[in-house]
C-alpha cells in the first residue's frame, strides 16, 4: 500500500476486456507486485470508456483514473482504442479548465502478454498520485464538486457527444460532402463546445435554488461578469432562464423549471 503523510490514494481503473484486463490477470499470475490501491471495472472495450464516467468517478472521491486498452491497431473492435485516444485527451486538456491536474487520468495500452507492464504502470501512476497529493490539494472541497458537476453535465450535452464521437470519421474520411475537416480547426470548435457548456451549466447550477444578479452568479460560477451576461442572454432566449425579479435596477435571474 503506497502512503505518503498518511495519504492512501484511491486509483480507479477502467480495463479493457481483451487485452489490459487480460495483462492484469497475467500480473497477478506471474505474481507481479504492484500497490493494491486500484479497484478495477472491466469493460469490452477502452472506446466505452465515456468522459462522463471519468468524471463521475472524480466526483464520487476517486483520485485518479486509469484507462487501459489494446495497443493501437490490435484492437478487438478494430478502431476502439483510436475513439478512447481522442475522448481521454479532450477530457485531459479540460481538466486543467476545471482546476483538476490532468496527471490524474491516465490512458495507456497493455496486451494481455505484458503483465509486467501492467504492474510497473500501475505502480508509477499509483505514486505519482501520492506525490499529487488528495483532490482537495487542486481545488476546495465544495467547489471542486460544482466544477465536476458542471462538466460532467457539459459532456453528456449532444452536441459535445456528437464532435467527440465523430471526430475520427471527420478527420480521417471527411464529412458528407467528402472534405476532410483540419485538425487544428476540429479540436478548437470541439473544445470550444465543451467550455461553453460547460460555462453554462455553472450559470445554471448557480441559480438554481434562487434567483441571482449577474455579479453575484460572476461570484458564484468563477465567470467574469461579461461571460455571465453573454451566456444569459442566449440562454434567455432559449428558455433555460427567467428574469424573476428587479433589485433596485439589477435583474435578477433564475433557471426556468423543467
Amino acid at each position: 500500500m503506497s502512503q505518503q503523510d498518511g495519504f492512501d490514494p484511491k486509483i480507479l481503473g477502467f480495463l479493457c476486456n481483451w487485452c489490459s484486463y487480460a495483462g492484469a490477470d497475467l500480473a497477478g499470475v506471474s505474481r507481479f507486485q504492484y500497490p493494491t490501491n486500484l479497484r478495477v471495472i472491466r469493460v469490452m472495450c477502452s472506446g466505452r470508456v465515456d468522459p462522463t464516467l471519468v468524471l463521475e468517478a472524480f466526483i464520487r472521491g476517486i483520485d485518479g483514473v486509469m484507462v487501459l486498452g489494446c495497443h493501437p491497431g490490435e484492437c478487438h473492435y478494430i478502431l476502439g482504442n483510436y475513439y478512447a485516444e481522442g475522448r481521454m485527451k479532450t477530457l485531459q486538456r479540460f481538466l486543467e479548465i476545471i482546476g483538476v491536474k490532468p496527471e490524474r487520468l491516465l490512458l495507456d495500452w497493455v496486451s494481455a502478454s505484458e503483465g509486467e507492464r501492467f504492474a510497473n504502470l500501475v505502480s508509477d501512476f499509483t505514486k505519482k498520485i501520492v506525490k499529487i497529493g488528495t483532490l482537495s490539494t487542486d481545488i476546495s472541497k465544495d467547489e471542486f464538486q460544482k466544477r465536476l458537476l458542471a462538466a460532467k453535465e457539459a459532456f453528456s450535452q449532444h452536441r459535445t457527444r456528437w464532435l467527440i464521437n465523430r471526430e475520427r470519421e471527420l478527420l480521417v474520411e471527411g464529412n458528407v460532402f467528402g472534405e476532410r475537416v483540419d485538425q487544428d480547426d476540429f479540436n478548437k470548435i470541439k473544445f470550444e463546445s465543451v467550455v461553453k457548456d460547460y460555462e453554462k451549466n455553472r450559470i445554471l447550477f448557480a441559480i438554481r435554488d434562487k434567483a441571482l444578479s449577474v455579479t453575484e452568479i460572476a461570484q458564484t460560477s468563477t465567470l467574469t461578469p461579461q461571460e455571465v451576461l453573454r451566456h444569459l442572454i442566449i440562454m434567455e432566449q432559449n428558455g433555460l432562464v427567467t428574469v424573476s425579479e428587479i433589485d433596485g435596477v439589477k435583474p435578477m435571474y433564475k433557471k426556468m423549471r423543467g
